[in-house]
């Protein structure tokens, strides 16, 4: 019997039962629908995770001071009260690591920002001009400050778009105005260029940079580093351009082979790889959480043909008193069983595809539908017809033509 035949006899079968292949369908259209969409909600928020982490600069390396070493009582000491990174650091980073195309210093200080009336609690952040490079940040308006700027110690700033919006909310012209943080008089020559919240829920904007000389002497009063960014050439230098860090921070203090490292390397992209995994293995759970209605469809597509079988064994008898052989009564009802799954799979990637669109209008939240989930959808949906199908195939092709012909 060809193939053409057989998708005439069973495309006939399903017209005779239009509602009971509807229902028997309904399990697959559901089980599909919620895997496209369980899997375009986890790869949205994928994509998402990895684009807003990029926007922090996904080449970015950033070097912070580590120790063992405790307090009175056991208590660790913290990053921030270690004095491991100096200025000479930089120095050791910019000579020897290869693998960078820029390195800047940082030291944050917490306080109250005021312009006349108006105050905001907020964070000053001491940089060098390349940490906007490193952060791929654009001003807005407004320069960036320079070498000449960090050297001599300059009192002054580049604000965020949500300090600007909180210092001058009647949209005053911030640049060549001073403000004061700490008590300390600032002139802003800059605007930053919006970046929004990351995606820890920070708000980036909410920050005010300066030359790290500034912060160093004129804010927090001390000699040392907090924190070094770097900029590798690419992603795929992450990796080299940590191990060279590494050797060369280790060398510029002196560490002996047996002694542990006084500071902590992360990259962008271990962070990026980090979440993303964590990102999939939730997607997964989803899929799998919604892949049992696909189960429970095959059940149900089970069920239907046993009852299809049963009710068509005079049918079946006929054709097989008339030349049929066991395997072209295999063929149609499994043929029956796979037209089932895959029009109701077709149903179901389109339910799918919509739902995962609503849920962006309506939610906002971000969802990607890929091919590879749609192909996925279409080839479980086959498996689903044939595995669930067979058996009672077989049945049918098994019965005695004559007890067939036989049956009431």
């Amino acid at each position: 019997m060809t193939i053409a035949n057989l998708l005439r006899l069973a495309w006939r079968a399903l017209l005779r039962n239009k509602l009971r292949a509807l229902i028997t369908m309904l399990g697959i259209i559901i089980g599909v629908a919620a895997v496209i969409t369980m899997v375009a909600i986890g790869q949205g928020s994928k994509q998402s995770i990895r684009s807003q982490l990029s926007g922090m600069g996904s080449n970015m390396i950033t070097i912070r001071p580590y120790s063992r070493q405790t307090a009175g009582g056991g208590a660790m000491v913290g990053a921030a009260g270690l004095q491991t990174l100096k200025i000479t650091d930089i120095q050791a980073i910019q000579k020897s690591v290869t693998h960078i195309t820029a390195v800047s210093p940082a030291v944050t200080a917490n306080g109250q920002a005021i312009n006349a009336s108006n105050n905001w609690p907020t964070s000053l952040q001491g940089v060098a001009p390349s940490y906007l490079a490193i952060r791929d940040w654009k001003l807005q308006k407004g320069i960036v400050f320079s070498e000449t700027h960090v050297k001599t110690a300059d009192k002054i700033c580049l604000l965020g778009r949500t300090v600007v919006k909180n210092l001058f909310p009647a949209g005053d012209e911030p640049l060549g105005r001073m403000i004061r943080f700490r008590n300390i008089p600032l002139k802003v020559i800059g605007v930053l260029a919006e970046k929004g919240s990351n995606s820890f829920g920070q708000d980036q904007d909410d920050i005010i940079l300066a030359p790290y000389t500034t912060v160093q002497k004129r804010i927090l009063a001390i000699d040392y580093i907090q924190t070094i960014y770097a900029s590798a050439t690419d992603e795929n230098s992450s990796a080299p351009a940590t191990d060279e860090i590494t050797t060369a921070l280790r060398k510029a203090h002196k560490l002996q082979s047996r002694d542990e490292d006084d500071f902590m390397v992360r990259t962008q992209a271990e962070m990026i790889s980090t979440i993303s995994s964590t990102s999939e293995l939730l997607t997964v759970l989803l899929a799998a959480i919604a892949g049992i209605s696909l189960l429970v469809g095959g059940i149900g597509i089970m069920n239907i043909m046993y009852v299809s079988v049963t009710e068509r064994i005079k049918e079946i008898g006929l054709r097989m008193s008339i030349g049929a052989r066991g395997r072209d009564i295999l063929f149609q009802f499994l043929t029956e069983a796979i037209m089932i799954s895959i029009t109701g799979g077709m149903i179901g990637v389109a339910l799918g595809v919509t739902a995962a669109r609503l849920v962006t209008v309506l939610l906002s939240w971000p969802t990607l539908v890929t091919e590879s989930s749609v192909l996925l959808a279409f080839g479980v949906c086959a498996i689903t017809g044939v595995f669930f199908g067979y058996y009672p195939a077989l049945k049918a092709s098994r019965l005695n033509p004559i007890e067939a012909l036989r049956y009431e």
